[in-house]
């Protein structure tokens, strides 16, 4: 028991994410499939999906992954603009290929189940956009700066 809770402390963070990105990822999927469902068309619904899902993810993120304890307005403003800015970029990712695999493949491929294959691409794609967002939170937007580097 002592091993795995020396495991859980040492990898904490990615544990952390890995938990809550599945979550995002079932927030994500879930606005998605009900907005499909009542027959929403498909990037305004991977839009809404994706608003969902990001905010679900800035709180989670800055309070139990990342442990963020930041309370200056200035540095929570950074952190808020500099979260939601690289998933915009990661939004733009996962359109431009959405959009790539959906329409180049299915249009080459007819013989693909089309509600299957949609599906599918948007779970690989969500890999894809976790680890991109993995990387941008902990090196970027919620990155521990140093003692010399912060304010007096």
């Amino acid at each position: 028991m002592n091993k795995l809770r020396e495991l859980f402390r040492k990898y904490h963070e990615i544990i952390m994410y890995l938990i809550f990105g599945g979550l995002t990822t079932l927030v994500n999927f879930t606005v998605y499939a009900a907005l499909r469902f009542f027959g929403a068309a498909l990037l305004p619904t991977n839009i809404a999906a994706w608003v969902c899902a990001v905010l679900f993810a800035y709180i989670t993120n800055k309070k139990w992954v990342f442990r963020s304890h930041a309370k200056n307005k200035g540095v929570l403003f950074r952190e808020i603009i500099s979260f939601y800015g690289a998933r915009v970029f990661s939004l733009l990712v996962e359109l431009a290929l959405f959009r790539v695999w959906t329409d180049i493949i299915l249009i080459s491929r007819p013989e693909l189940d089309t509600n299957l294959y949609e599906y599918c691409v948007k779970l690989f794609i969500q890999v894809i956009v976790i680890i991109l967002n993995y990387v941008f939170s902990r090196f970027f937007v919620f990155a521990k700066k140093k003692k010399k580097d912060l304010p007096k």
